[in-house]
C-alpha cells in the first residue's frame, strides 16, 4: 500500500509535540495532572474537567480495534490504494484513536488486537500512525 495521496496534518504549536514523537516512533497521549483522565487528540484544556496542567504521555502503542469501517471505492482515491480501513483503536491505556487499519479487510474484525506503525510524511517533521493486526 502507497501513502500517497494522503493529506498531512495541520501541526500547530498545540500538536507539535505529537506529531514529532511521532516522527520518532512514540505515540504520545494527553494526561490531566488534576483529574488523570488520559486522552487523545492533543489539546490543551483536559475535556473533562478543563485543567490547563496537562502532560504527555507515552504509550505502547498496542490496543484493539473498537470500530471500523472498509471503504472499497472513494472518488479520487487511488484503485491500488484501496481499500481504506478507517478505525477507532482503543489503546490500552484507555483512549480510543481514530486511525486507519495498515492490513486487509479480512485480517480485521471488532477486537482485534493490534500495534503502531508510523507513515513518514515527506517534507515534515512528522508521521501518521497507522495499525496493523498484532501477531501475538
Amino acid at each position: 500500500m502507497s501513502w500517497d495521496p494522503r493529506p498531512t496534518p495541520d501541526i500547530t504549536p498545540e500538536t507539535e509535540r505529537y506529531w514529532s514523537a511521532a516522527a520518532d516512533g512514540e505515540l504520545l497521549v494527553r494526561e490531566c495532572d488534576e483529574c488523570g483522565l488520559v486522552y487523545h487528540y492533543p489539546r490543551e484544556l483536559c475535556p473533562d474537567c478543563f485543567s490547563d496542567s496537562v502532560s504527555w504521555r507515552e504509550t505502547n502503542g498496542t490496543g484493539t480495534v473498537y470500530s471500523y469501517s472498509t471503504a472499497r471505492k472513494m472518488g479520487g482515491w487511488p484503485d491500488e490504494d484501496l481499500p481504506l480501513i478507517v478505525a477507532y483503536v482503543e489503546l490500552d491505556e484507555g483512549p480510543r484513536v481514530m486511525t486507519n487499519l495498515a492490513c486487509e479487510p479480512d485480517e480485521i474484525e471488532i477486537g482485534t488486537p493490534v500495534e503502531v506503525r508510523f507513515r513518514a510524511i515527506e517534507g515534515a517533521d512528522a508521521a501518521v500512525p497507522v495499525f496493523v493486526p498484532r501477531r501475538e
